[in-house]
């Protein structure tokens, strides 16, 4: 994606036996992960599961050729986090296939799921796009 979409929003609390599940305290996202499990299914997507992970949570998108999946960071500073960031997987715009026996272009994917990502805030009058950047706000 290359882009960080940094949100605002009190739509996202910390669940009930969260910090149980957390890899490192402070980094949640349960509730927002689970939103865009709801959403980006609705807009097609494969999203069988999310879970958290030591930098904070994973929405795991699967139907690609390659692994892709939405990282969900919040600010560990937030007793309650209403500020989260959220970014794709992709750490260069195309992967090695095996199967392919090639090189396999990830941009466009990216920038779908970016594209979508976008529409999904824009579209819910509860949630703030603070910024998009390509550097990490936190």
């Amino acid at each position: 994606m290359l882009d960080f979409i940094h949100i605002r929003s009190n739509k996202f609390p910390a669940l009930a036996g969260e910090d149980e599940e957390l890899v490192n305290d402070g980094m949640y996202g349960k509730a927002l992960s689970q939103y865009l499990q709801a959403e980006l299914t609705s807009k097609g997507y494969d999203i069988p599961i999310v879970f958290p992970e030591d930098w904070g949570w994973w929405v795991e998108i699967d139907g690609l050729p390659f692994a892709l999946g939405v990282c969900v960071y919040s600010n560990p500073e937030q007793d309650n986090p209403t500020e989260f960031v959220c970014t794709d997987s992709l750490l260069s715009a195309r992967k090695w296939s095996w199967k392919a026996f090639g090189y396999i272009e990830t941009r466009p994917a990216a920038e779908k799921l970016l594209e979508d990502l976008k529409a999904i805030f824009l579209s819910d009058p509860d949630v703030e796009i603070v910024q998009i950047t390509e550097d990490m706000p936190f």
